[in-house]
């Protein structure tokens, strides 16, 4: 049966203890969580594509702060409410995959020399696309709108962690048009979440794995 909602693709955990009594009910918080990872790569990956100025990068970092870090951290804790142990372990890193980012950008950069930046972010991004590879096999029982989205942000991660390690623009580039192509699958899973919970029954299909 097609999920209603986000939370049925972000399932409830199925080893968790059937016993104990069941807590009210919240807001499945995986719609919120989907649509700041989305927004915040979208912006940051027209910039890593070249479709903008570099020079405007700045603007990404309020948004990796405050919606991709924070909103996104908080769906991740509201997912450790819900049993729901998928949801909780993705939005939690990735909120914090955010922060990292804002922080390093704010306050770290300027300390790595210039000389090893590549480098060190390339492995800081390789280092995300593993974590997010074996996410992706987790992902196979959730639905394949999720699955599509850790499949291409692990490509994403990869691509533009070589790029950085090679120096390659190109490479880094065509990391940032993956980048855009995982926002949009991300945005989609997001938007099937809220309207199939505001509209009571399945309007957008995500493809259900059970």
């Amino acid at each position: 049966m097609e999920a209603t909602s986000v939370r049925s693709r972000f399932a409830r955990d199925e080893m968790a203890p059937q016993d104990t009594p069941l807590a009210p009910a919240i807001a499945d918080p995986a719609p919120l969580g989907l649509a700041a990872f989305a927004m915040t790569t979208f912006v940051l990956s027209f910039f890593n594509a070249g479709i903008v100025n570099a020079t405007g990068e700045p603007v990404v970092l309020g948004l990796a702060l405050a919606y991709g870090g924070a909103a996104q951290l908080l769906a991740g804790m509201w997912e450790f409410r819900n049993n729901n142990t998928f949801g909780a372990t993705a939005f939690t890193s990735y909120g914090a995959f955010w922060l990292s980012f804002w922080a390093f950008n704010q306050f770290y950069a300027d300390k790595v020399p210039a000389g090893e930046v590549g480098d060190a972010v390339g492995l800081y991004l390789i280092a995300w696309g593993i974590f997010t590879a074996y996410m992706f096999i987790a992902s196979m029982r959730v639905s394949m709108a999720v699955m599509a989205v850790f499949a291409l942000l692990a490509i994403t991660f990869i691509v533009l962690g070589i790029g950085e390690s090679s120096g390659s623009t190109g490479v880094a580039k065509a990391g940032g048009w993956i980048g855009i192509a995982t926002a949009l699958v991300a945005w989609y899973a997001s938007f099937a979440g809220v309207t199939n919970s505001t509209f009571r029954r399945t309007v957008m299909p995500v493809g259900p794995r059970t």
